[in-house]
């Protein structure tokens, strides 16, 4: 991400700088945009996920689980959040702001998705999303074995 300037950015947009700076003045302010962006992407990928499952206990665990191993079936949008997972990793607004995502989620769906399980299957979703991101680990025909022992896990 340092390697990001608005000079760049404007540049691939086609946008001028001063057009740019128009709407984020500042890189940081670029950077939260992108974040908000693809979060409130993420939130629509898994709301509509949440509609499509008739099971209320775990349906906000197994819809996360579902948004972030599709990910890396969606190579741009992978591609963004690569990037902005290597700024959360860097800055600590975006650290924050992503704990306020989780925390609002976590107390909006107490109800169907506090158990012990559910919580496991959010924690291996996060390091599948970690894994995929890094291209750490190739479970090759496991994967969906896997996903669905935790789809079996985030039911229970």
């Amino acid at each position: 991400m340092a390697a990001v300037t608005l000079d760049a950015v404007s540049g691939a947009s086609g946008v001028s700088k001063g057009g740019l700076l128009h709407h984020f003045p500042t890189k940081n302010a670029l950077l939260d945009a992108l974040f908000e962006s693809l979060l409130d992407r993420f939130d629509a990928d898994i709301n509509e996920r949440m509609r499509e499952d008739p099971l209320p206990h775990g349906r906000f665990s197994r819809a996360y689980l579902h948004a972030v191993s599709d990910l890396r079936d969606s190579p741009d949008e992978a591609a963004h959040w690569a990037q902005v997972t290597v700024a959360l990793l860097a800055e600590p607004r975006l650290r924050q702001r992503w704990r306020v995502w989780v925390q609002e989620r976590t107390e909006e769906y107490v109800g169907t998705d506090s158990s012990i399980d559910a919580q496991i299957v959010r924690f291996a979703a996060d390091g599948l999303w970690l894994a995929d991101t890094l291209g750490s680990h190739d479970n090759g025909g496991d994967r969906p074995a896997l996903i669905a022992r935790l789809v079996e896990l985030a039911n229970k």
